[in-house]
């Protein structure tokens, strides 16, 4: 590594750290689930919140965090809410109720709104076009993967112990990344306004209109349906006035960018993968543990092959984009997914742990196989002014689907296995396992859709990029938001 090479990769690392913290914590919460639910009573519509509530801020305040990066300047956008996260990523272990956790969960996940797509741009702005920021991204995406992986495992030990535990753990770690990041994270070097402003009224109301729209699928199954339709008719309100915001606000939040199809096209299907994928694991908990009697930490080891793309992301996926460019190693992924999800749709009482490996260890190369060059042709070719907003609609696509396939599980498995504590729980599993199939099927179609669309002309191969562009092969042509 060359001497002026050295700064950018120590960059990286301490934003590898952040975002392995980010993944530390969303594996472990997930086998901690179920002691949670029995300490603080939770019913499974309320259990889901736990999760809901973190990527509910996560993606309801990402377009306003990815623009305040553009405005207010990345260092501050990573920095200061990385200290308001460590702290109450700790609060959340001394919560005596339900809403207090969920609270807690809520807050975190917005200083990840807006520490993530800050993350995300000091990548793309900080390493040039080409080969060696794709590396770093899929480097970047793997470590998320890397946290998870080692989430789910020490979150089985830690809740062997004490759920509590999955809560506090994370703050010494957390804090050795603040250190480590304040020397290392750039000051950004273009002028900016002396009072920038942001658009809070338009992030306000999209994110309350996602917020209905979440809670109209999960009342679903239990709701009356009068109550249902009042939920969605606020919710399309709501998205309604957000639409007059960004017209009229001065500094609105320049959603012009999504004139970009490969930006548009990287969301939906970002968002169709991540319903799926929490939506399974989800499942895959409550089958293990309260269904099937493991404890925390054999669940943990049994779902560490979700955890693949730790090994597979930084290592096998750059080498597979180069040789057959971002869409098609994304497509192959999703098919991944699917096959995967489908083999675990008969799931039975008695299933060996053998019988769901298949499953487990194709989702996880899934993953490696989609974050990651899902990152890259999001933000390929978008101006570095807006790079910020660009991350923030990509995570915004992604915590949106991951709230919206909770729910949508949650309101199947609830309903097939007729009632909030079933009588026939394996009914509703295998009810439940057909959302994440059927959303992963969507989002194979839009992938296969947009190969066809690319022009043969314009076709990279073998990841090579014409004039030192950072194209990715078969997404189409990539226009710059103006």
């Amino acid at each position: 590594m060359s001497r002026s090479a050295a700064p950018s990769w120590a960059l990286l690392l301490v934003l590898c750290g952040a975002v392995f913290l980010e993944g530390l914590d969303i594996g472990m919460l997930n086998v901690a689930l179920p002691p949670i639910r029995a300490e603080l009573g939770l019913a499974t519509g309320e259990l889901q919140w736990v999760m809901s509530g973190y990527v509910l801020g996560y993606g309801g305040f990402m377009l306003l965090g990815g623009r305040a990066a553009d405005l207010f300047g990345r260092r501050r956008m990573f920095l200061v809410p990385l200290t308001v996260f460590l702290v109450f990523s700790g609060l959340g272990g001394l919560a005596t109720e339900g809403w207090m956790l969920i609270a807690a969960r809520f807050v975190t996940g917005v200083c990840a709104a807006f520490m993530a797509p800050a993350g995300l741009s000091i990548i793309t702005t900080g390493f040039p076009a080409g080969p060696r920021r794709d590396r770093a991204l899929l480097v970047y995406s793997g470590t998320a993967g890397g946290g998870f992986s080692i989430g789910l495992v020490a979150g089985g030990l830690l809740t062997a112990a004490d759920w509590r535990w999955v809560f506090f753990a994370p703050i010494a770690p957390a804090l050795l990344v603040l250190l480590a990041a304040l020397p290392l994270v750039p000051k950004d070097s273009a002028p900016r306004q002396p009072r920038p402003r942001v658009d809070v009224a338009g992030a306000i109301t999209v994110t309350v209109a996602v917020l209905l729209l979440v809670m109209t699928v999960e009342q679903a199954a239990h709701a009356p349906a009068l109550r249902t339709m009042g939920t969605l008719a606020a919710a399309l309100a709501l998205l309604a006035v957000f639409v007059t915001v960004e017209r009229r606000t001065p500094t609105p939040l320049r959603l012009g960018i999504l004139r970009s199809r490969p930006l548009v096209r990287a969301g939906v299907m970002g968002l169709l993968f991540t319903a799926g994928f929490f939506g399974f694991q989800f499942l895959a908990v409550l089958y293990l543990q309260e269904f099937r009697g493991w404890s925390a930490a054999e669940t943990s080891f049994a779902l560490l092959p979700m955890g693949a793309d730790a090994v597979l992301a930084p290592t096998l996926t750059p080498r597979l984009v180069r040789r057959f460019g971002h869409a098609r190693v994304i497509v192959a992924g999703l098919l991944l997914a699917a096959l995967g999800y489908a083999l675990f749709l008969p799931v039975g009482a008695d299933w060996t742990y053998a019988a769901m490996f298949p499953s487990l260890l194709l989702v996880g190369i899934a993953f490696a196989l989609i974050h990651g060059p899902l990152a890259i042709v999001a933000t390929d070719r978008v101006a570095s002014c807006e790079q910020g907003l660009a991350g923030g609609l990509l995570y915004t696509s992604v915590q949106f689907g991951a709230a919206l396939g909770l729910s949508a599980v949650t309101a199947v498995t609830t309903v097939a296995g007729g009632g909030d504590m079933p009588l026939t729980p394996l009914a509703g599993y295998r009810a439940g396992l057909i959302v994440p199939t059927a959303a992963v099927v969507i989002a194979l179609l839009i992938g296969v859709l947009g190969m066809r669309e690319r022009r043969p002309g314009r076709a990279v191969r073998s990841g090579r990029r014409a004039s030192g562009s950072s194209e990715p092969a078969g997404t189409g042509s990539v226009t710059r938001p103006k």
